[in-house]
């Protein structure tokens, strides 16, 4: 695996003149989803034994473009108000988008959401930004929309029985999204998806202490399956397409426990959902199940940090901060009154509202965000990006300026602080 050299990861370098930069942005949702608005109701996951505490932090290498008609609400008193849609959509996509807040937050053409029990980072594709009727950032918006609300919306209608369908629910976002963004509206884009499901497996047989027959558990002895945690170990449902990637990272080891593998049409054109593309979340996504621990790290990233940064690269900072913030060295920045409301443009410079960061996985989104940003911007340094451009016969150096989103997520066992 390849190594930094010299001093160009260790110093944060000019901005290039032609780089148009916004500031930073850190969210905490940590306990409690970012969808206090709209259809989704978190209240369908609460009798499950595992919940994620989460943090954002958001990096825009330009100023997000606004939504269009009919996707942003009418001008208002407030620069705050929440992404919706405005009536001239209403009687065609009741189902759809009728007037509920578009969920997550936009970065750039990336687009991110947060819960206890689903998180998820989309990239558009940048190219649709030269396009007349081009605009990858509301696909990426748009498919995350309904794929979280296909999630909630799956838990609710079947209950105790529940079973993540993750293609499922992807498809029927990436159908949706077709339905929305077509005439009279006709919005073209595409985007890749990384998205991790947080669920359970029953443990059907329990450990025997120091191999000892004598402990084992008595036959007879009447266990409450349903409400003994211990019962349960908890199972990520990881969907991806394309280059953006979910990583599970073991803190307690140092360790990687799982990253999701990019794909790729050729170089720097991933498999991606949306106008013109023949990749359908049927046909192309790939779904893993990976097993969890308490206190295990769930990342979901856009490609602005893997380009940046290598896997160990990736472990070690998250690690690295996970430790500052338990040792009350590490600091989150503090949410601005009056900042964006839920399902809101992420404002540069502006921290948006969250319940606090008792876990710390908003310092670990943001160490995260700001180690890739530092090489992004580093027209010297090395980059996993510029490796592979070298592979491909390319002429390439430093980083790649991109916009760089990350979502964090800890496992913790639910009614646990």
């Amino acid at each position: 695996m390849a190594e930094r050299r010299g001093a160009a990861a260790a110093e944060t370098p000019d901005i290039p003149d032609n780089a148009v930069v916004t500031r930073p942005v850190i969210i905490n949702p940590t306990h409690g989803v970012v969808i206090t608005k709209g259809k989704l109701d978190p209240s369908v996951f609460s009798n499950l034994p595992f919940r994620f505490d989460t943090g954002i932090a958001l990096f825009a290498k330009r100023t997000p473009r606004p939504f269009p008609p009919p996707y942003l609400s009418p001008p208002s008193g407030s620069f705050s108000d929440p992404l919706s849609t405005h009536d001239r959509s209403r009687d065609r996509r009741r189902a759809y988008v009728d007037g509920h807040l578009i969920q997550g937050y936009t970065n750039g053409d990336d687009a991110v959401f947060a819960s206890d029990y689903f998180i998820c980072a989309n990239d558009g594709v940048g190219a649709w930004s030269a396009r007349p009727r081009g605009h990858a950032g509301l696909w990426a918006r748009l498919i995350l929309h309904f794929w979280a609300t296909a999630v909630f919306e799956d838990a609710a209608r079947q209950g105790a029985s529940y079973r993540p369908d993750p293609v499922g629910d992807l498809q029927r976002a990436y159908e949706q999204t077709i339905e929305a963004t077509g005439p009279p509206n006709d919005w073209q884009g595409t985007t890749t998806v990384a998205g991790a499901q947080l669920h359970y497996r029953r443990v059907t047989k329990f450990p025997t202490p120091n191999n000892n027959p004598a402990n084992d558990p008595d036959p007879n002895e009447q266990r409450n399956i349903d409400t003994d945690a211990d019962a349960f170990e908890p199972i990520l449902h990881v969907t991806n397409l394309g280059d953006s990637q979910v990583m599970v990272i073991r803190p307690s080891t140092r360790q990687t426990v799982y990253k999701s593998t990019e794909q790729w049409h050729w170089f720097d054109c991933p498999r991606q959902l949306g106008t013109n593309s023949p990749d359908t979340p049927r046909g192309s996504a790939v779904v893993d199940e990976v097993a969890l621990r308490e206190g295990d790290v769930v990342l979901a990233m856009s490609d602005g940090v893997i380009d940046n940064l290598w896997a160990h690269e990736i472990v070690a900072t998250v690690c690295d901060a996970l430790e500052r913030w338990r040792a009350g060295g590490g600091h989150s920045a503090p949410s601005a009154a009056g900042a964006g409301g839920d399902g809101a443009v992420a404002t540069p410079g502006v921290g948006l509202p969250g319940d606090g960061d008792d876990s710390g996985m908003g310092f670990v989104a943001e160490e995260l965000k700001e180690a890739a940003r530092v090489i992004a911007v580093d027209p010297f340094a090395e980059s996993p990006f510029m490796e592979h451009a070298i592979e491909e016969g390319l002429a390439s150096g430093g980083g790649k300026l991109d916009d760089i989103s990350v979502v964090a997520a800890i496992c913790k066992r639910n009614g646990s602080g």
